[in-house]
């Protein structure tokens, strides 16, 4: 229905709540009144009219109106009957009217709500008539009768979106849900049929093809029931993503997608302290590494809280090209910068920081591949060690107020040379927080699902050829997280930080790689395929563990992030230390190289210096 028709009627609807309002104040006696009546009744068509165009009425499509439009209609509604109340005061005071009941005015505010908002919903309500009659749905046999499991405002929104566009060919027929206060009732106009154990009997006595796991702040355990379920009642099925990748987005049916390993392992969601977007807002945000797994999402994240400025810095210019567009096409109002540079060219980041003076810095530039840095020693010391010295050189020089650095935790009790490098890398920053008086900071988290080159990566790759899917252990486990998760947390705790902290996410049990890929195979679909062992590589560690052995652990006020005390090496200069074992990784002597870490870390045990595990 345009909107000039709702004008019309609106005019018609003023002259009717105003004759109503005089009924219900002087009875048919109204009559009397038939000058102050017509001076109302003006001054209603006029006013009226022109706030309800002030304040956008208009331009709605109420066929797909929403609470928050009930609201401003309201809004617009009081505002037109404040504005005539004070006219008619005025009127008063100049004579320009003898009397006037102030009744008159609350009982039309009172009519034109019931009558206005009634004349909208009526619209809103045509529309939906075609969705339901008494919570149940006839299917036409040309689209697919869907299930949502989760009636909560996520399955909501997925009904609605779904009613909307019938060009997907999905009907949603209705509801399962686990809360026993939402089974047998409507919502959205669909029942909700039973709990989630009652899949299978909703499934068949609806004829669904299939479920929508609209679940977003359900723990990974919830998500593989279900999708357990659908797999063995040979359903398809998709998902709405978990609630930390919709950080700065919304739900909407065009964010289902097919269901995937970081699905089932996702942890409960925690709610969100708003400290993050406290201290983000309004201020020049610089990450390193922006090209990166890590990076790039915390990039999204940063740019979600609306930073003055947010520069990317990064030494791969492919990657910090699709970060930077993927950015500029999800945030277009967000003031971004690129940076080539690489951290080990301290003058540029120098003259970088110097020129684009950020506040906050999230440190994500490193090398991270266990393997590789064993064979490439020197180059794990430069960038992870020498590059983190450079950046908090240039951010002391900047006065930048806030300093996070991502590390792993492969650097406690470090078996690798990355783990050392990055061992090297927290003991500096937390030592320059101390020295300098600054909320400069370190947090350490395990595996991230997904991240480029990580198992789960390799294992799509491995799944997509045929197989087999190589794995060095049966034994092996990994604590994991999702990207999405993993910068959630990393931003947190940069609220929480006030200078030399390690943090440390809780990243719940450790999960074996084993189950992971059969998990990854079971979702692909593809059949049996097989698993080969490889063994065990240099430098790594059949169970990691997130911190060291007599380390003591504190909570913070978040309940996700643990505050980590381990033994303190506050006697060494990590400064001079790390120039040290940068001249000796100048000489590209690997066996110099470790005995220069072990020198400096005594919880660094080398493969070549033990068993393997």
């Amino acid at each position: 229905m345009r909107n000039r028709y709702f004008l019309l009627l609106d005019l018609l609807v003023v002259w009717v709540a105003a004759l109503m309002a005089f009924v219900l104040r002087f009875d048919l006696r109204f009559t009397a009144y038939r000058d102050e009546f017509l001076f109302f009744v003006t001054l209603a068509s006029l006013i009226k009219p022109l706030v309800f165009l002030a304040s956008g009425i208009y331009g709605r499509y109420w066929r797909y109106a929403s609470i928050p439009d009930l609201a401003t209609l309201f809004i617009a509604m009081t505002a037109a009957s404040i504005a005539i109340l004070v006219t008619l005061v005025v009127a008063l005071w100049a004579a320009v009217i003898p009397a006037f009941s102030r009744s008159v005015v609350f009982n039309d505010w009172l009519l034109t709500c019931l009558l206005v908002g009634g004349l909208r919903g009526s619209v809103r309500l045509l529309a939906e008539s075609q969705r339901t009659i008494r919570g149940s749905v006839r299917v036409p046999s040309t689209r697919k009768a869907v299930l949502i499991a989760g009636a909560g405002e996520a399955g909501m929104i997925v009904a609605r979106d779904l009613h909307r566009n019938p060009q997907m060919g999905m009907v949603p027929i209705g509801f399962v849900d686990d809360d026993p206060a939402k089974v047998g009732h409507l919502i959205a106009g669909l029942r909700v049929h039973g709990r989630l154990d009652d899949l299978a009997a909703v499934t068949a006595a609806h004829n669904v093809t299939l479920v929508v796991i609209a679940m977003p702040t359900a723990p990974g355990t919830v998500i593989r029931r279900v999708s357990e379920q659908c797999r063995m009642l040979s359903l398809a099925s998709k998902v709405i993503p978990g609630v930390f990748e919709l950080v700065g987005g919304r739900v909407t049916i065009n964010r289902l997608r097919e269901l995937q390993i970081t699905d089932l392992l996702r942890r409960a969601h925690a709610r969100p302290s708003g400290d993050a977007e406290t201290y983000i807002r309004g201020r020049t945000v610089l990450i390193s590494g922006a090209g990166g797994s890590i990076g790039t999402e915390i990039c999204r994240q940063v740019a979600a809280f609306a930073p003055a400025r947010l520069i990317l810095l990064g030494h791969g210019e492919n990657s910090v090209f699709e970060a930077h567009d993927d950015l500029h096409r999800d945030y277009p109002n967000v003031d971004t910068e690129t940076v080539i540079c690489d951290v080990r060219d301290g003058p540029r980041l120098q003259r970088i920081f110097t020129k684009l003076q950020p506040a906050i810095v999230f440190h994500a530039a490193a090398h991270k591949h266990v393997p590789l840095m064993e064979d490439n020693p020197e180059e794990a010391i430069t960038n992870n060690a020498v590059g983190t010295r450079n950046m908090l050189q240039a951010a002391l020089a900047a006065r930048v107020s806030r300093f996070v650095m991502i590390s792993t935790d492969k650097a406690a009790a470090p078996r690798s040379v990355m783990g050392a490098s990055k061992r090297l890398a927290e003991e500096l920053v937390r030592q320059t927080a101390r020295r300098f008086d600054c909320a400069f900071m370190v947090v350490r988290f395990g595996n991230v699902l997904g991240s480029r080159g990580s198992a789960v990566s390799t294992f799509q790759q491995q799944i997509r050829r045929g197989g087999p899917v190589t794995i060095t252990h049966p034994d092996m486990q990994r604590y994991f997280m999702t990207i999405a998760e993993a910068a959630y947390l990393v931003l947190e705790a940069g609220s929480i930080g006030r200078g030399g902290e390690l943090f440390v996410l809780h990243m719940g049990d450790p999960i074996r790689v084993v189950d992971i890929a059969r998990d990854m195979i079971h979702l692909s679909g593809a059949g049996d395929i097989p698993i080969a062992f490889t063994g065990i590589r240099p430098g790594e560690k059949m169970i990691e563990s997130l911190w060291e052995d007599g380390a003591v652990t504190r909570p913070t006020s978040h309940p996700d992030i643990l505050a980590v005390h381990e033994q303190a090496l506050d006697a060494i200069d990590w400064g001079a230390a790390i120039e040290h074992i940068a001249l000796t990784a100048a000489t590209g002597s690997r066996q110099e190289i470790i005995c220069e870490l072990a020198r400096y870390l005594p919880t660094f045990s080398p493969v070549e210096r033990a068993e393997r595990v």
